[in-house]
């Protein structure tokens, strides 16, 4: 082949690279997070509270498709701030039907439930902080993303309040318990990058973590297993400190099949602790 010919067929190539990517950032193409792992998050925890309302009702449903659409208003969002002062269609269309989605639903239940405006003042609180800390190219810092989980974690309280209309001091529990053990990832996930690989912070973490939740068991706010589920991060911490090696050269889908295996063994020990006994009887 000639050298005309090749330099055509890399034209080519090029062109069509790039009409796909400009396809593929067309302003009517719905944007979706990538966050696999708060997909996990948000499903583990909406079900946690779910099992302690004890029921599921057509509220619940809606509370969960509030929740999901509320996440993903997030990801357009904090892409156009990413942005700084261009402005781009896709982003601002896509945040704004995610937005109107959740809210609509948000405002729907809040009739039904006036409870549940604390909740979303959490959420609103949250996604200011996210924002800012985006804007000042902080998003990754262990503080943002302290409060990111929390935020999402606030979906058991939001099920158990859309279900039951009240909120619960164990509601409480178990959205401070969620939030404890998926903040736990934070420091495990950094064990593999050379910078943050020190235990020292994931050591401190758990031992903070742990200070929080013996209380909320002694003055009942979690039943005793619910608590001792946390012990499945402990557990995984150690295991993962023990063998960074191994752990820092994984490919990432192991590490993913180790998160959420952990997840759901999590949600099912959490799950036997507060569903009524005959419906934990093997």
């Amino acid at each position: 082949m000639t050298q005309p010919a090749i330099n055509a067929v890399t034209e080519n190539l090029s062109s069509a690279r790039s009409l796909t990517q400009l396809k593929s950032q067309a302003w009517y193409r719905p944007t979706l997070s990538h966050e696999h792992g708060v997909y996990v998050v948000l499903l583990v925890s909406f079900l946690t509270g779910a099992a302690l309302a004890q029921a599921w009702t057509v509220a619940t449903t809606l509370a969960l498709v509030c929740a999901f659409f509320g996440f993903q208003a997030e990801h357009p969002i904090v892409l156009q701030i990413k942005q700084r002062r261009s402005l781009k269609p896709r982003f601002l269309v896509w945040g704004g039907v995610y937005s109107a989605v959740s809210l609509a639903i948000a405002f729907w239940l809040y009739l039904s439930f006036p409870i549940l405006l604390w909740l979303y003042l959490g959420a609103v609180a949250a996604l200011v902080v996210d924002a800012v800390s985006v804007f000042h190219r902080e998003q990754k810092s262990i503080f943002n993303e302290l409060i990111t989980f929390a935020a999402v974690c606030l979906a058991a309280p939001l099920a158990y309040a859309a279900t039951t209309g009240t909120l619960s001091a164990t509601a409480m529990g178990l959205w401070a318990l969620n939030t404890l053990y998926f903040s736990s990832t934070i420091f495990t996930v950094k064990l593999r990058k050379p910078k943050t690989s020190s235990i020292v912070p994931g050591v401190v973490y758990h031992a903070i973590a742990i200070f929080i939740i013996t209380p909320l068991y002694y003055f009942g706010w979690l039943p005793l297993m619910a608590a001792l589920a946390f012990g499945l991060a402990l557990l995984k911490f150690g295991l993962i400190a023990l063998n960074q090696e191994w752990y820092r050269t994984a490919k990432i889908q192991w590490v993913a099949m180790l998160e959420t295996g952990t997840a759901f063994c999590f949600l099912i020990l959490v799950a036997l602790s507060i569903l009524p006994a005959h419906l934990t009887t093997f």
